[in-house]
């Protein structure tokens, strides 16, 4: 089945969805527990076929990959020699054999001289450049956070960040009257390097495996965990020991507004929406848990149209009040007090990634087990530095 006829069969199941629900509601609107049950039953088929198209469209993305051209054709004249700027350091290609060999532990003594460029200061050494790029573009997958958010790389553990606090303002003025002075007012923010790392566990007998492609198995384990660190500290952080989330009570987004009752009703998602300001409207994100979202395919506008709306072809996400929407598992779940719903402009949320991911071997530690150990880390922190770009819901305790 085509991902046109899956989209097409998700609408029609929603639709059937949406008519059983107005049919069987009583005057209460409330769902008698046989319907809630045939209900919740529809429902999740529009959310699996959904899921289904997803996969189809990141293996198509895959199938395009892998049927690009391998090489570029050659364009330019014959005998021209196109020079070549020489890498060095960790980007090196004899770098980045000498750690891939020290992580397999052959010839460790011969490789150590072309490691010293990249000696942490803590143990272990910087991954290769390249290794690194695609770590980052792994953490974007794993991450559903960092795609909406700013990143910018930091070389140290600080990085201040000049923010207007206050900002001036016009006046009427009478003739030849004096101008007033009306500046605007700096601050500054400072987005620190808290580190987050992960022990991996690789058999000996996969180590020695030639054919075993280690460095995307890192890739891959590394990204997993670390990504999913990450995103519940961008989203529920603190601030103490890792990166301040949207939905913290200090130093995360302002508060959007209080529901008018236990649930989540349409005035309450009108309220939050224009809570924000018009020029955050435009590239406006929701984010919540699914549980919530669950809630909110249920609640109607005032025209009797449902406000989650399913996406009908390729390139268009499916919308809540016709903006798109992002769930996250460690979003707050729908319980009394919680931030619930968060919308706004993510992109006001900067992420600092201090370069240089560092990876350790352990030769010992699992040796009985017959296992090599290697510890990975990476210095990062995030921060909305405009928190009036994102407001969050709160659900009424």
């Amino acid at each position: 089945m085509t991902i046109k006829e899956l989209r097409e069969k998700r609408t029609k199941a929603w639709d059937e969805a949406r008519n059983f629900l107005d049919s069987k509601r009583t005057d209460s609107g409330l769902l008698s527990e046989e319907d809630a049950a045939t209900y919740d039953k529809m429902e999740a088929d529009v959310v699996n076929l959904g899921k289904e198209i997803q996969r189809l469209e990141r293996q198509a993305q895959l199938d395009a990959q892998l049927n690009a051209p391998t090489s570029q054709p050659v364009l330019s004249a014959p005998h021209v020699q196109i020079e070549q700027t020489k890498r060095t350091g960790t980007a090196s290609a004899a770098y980045s054999k000498a750690f891939w060999n020290s992580i397999r532990n052959r010839n460790f003594a011969d490789i150590r001289n072309d490691l010293q460029i990249g000696e942490d200061t803590e143990g272990g050494f910087l991954v290769p450049d390249e290794f690194e790029k695609k770590l980052i573009e792994a953490l974007e997958e794993e991450n559903v956070f960092r795609p909406l958010a700013t990143k910018i790389q930091t070389a140290s553990g600080d990085r201040k960040i000049p923010i207007i606090t206050q900002k001036g303002e016009a006046v009427w003025m009478e003739e030849e009257e004096a101008y007033t002075l009306s500046d605007d007012t700096f601050g500054q923010l400072s987005l620190s390097a808290y580190k987050v790392g992960t022990a991996i566990k690789i058999s000996e007998e996969l180590l020695n495996d030639s054919v075993f492609d280690l460095p995307a198995y890192i890739t891959k384990e590394f990204a997993r965990r670390i990504g999913a660190k990450e995103e519940e500290a961008f989203l529920i952080g603190d601030g103490v020991g890792k990166p301040t989330g949207v939905f913290a009570a200090t130093g995360g987004a302002m508060d959007g507004g209080t529901t008018s009752g236990a649930n989540i009703s349409f005035d309450d998602m009108l309220e939050l929406f224009y809570s924000i300001k018009s020029p955050y409207r435009k590239k406006a994100v929701w984010l919540l848990n699914e549980q919530t979202l669950k809630n909110l395919r249920k609640i109607k506008d005032s025209n009797g149209q449902y406000i989650w709306q399913p996406s009908i072809s390729a390139g268009i996400p499916d919308t809540i009040l016709n903006r798109p929407y992002v769930t996250s598992v460690y979003a707050p779940t729908p319980e009394a007090g919680n931030k619930v719903v968060a919308f706004g402009d993510f992109s006001y949320y900067w992420i600092a990634d201090r370069q240089g991911r560092s990876m350790k071997r352990l030769n010992e530690l699992f040796a009985m087990n017959g296992q090599v150990g290697f510890l990975a880390s990476q210095r990062v922190d995030g921060k909305l530095i405009l928190p009036e770009a994102v407001k969050t819901l709160t659900l009424k305790a």
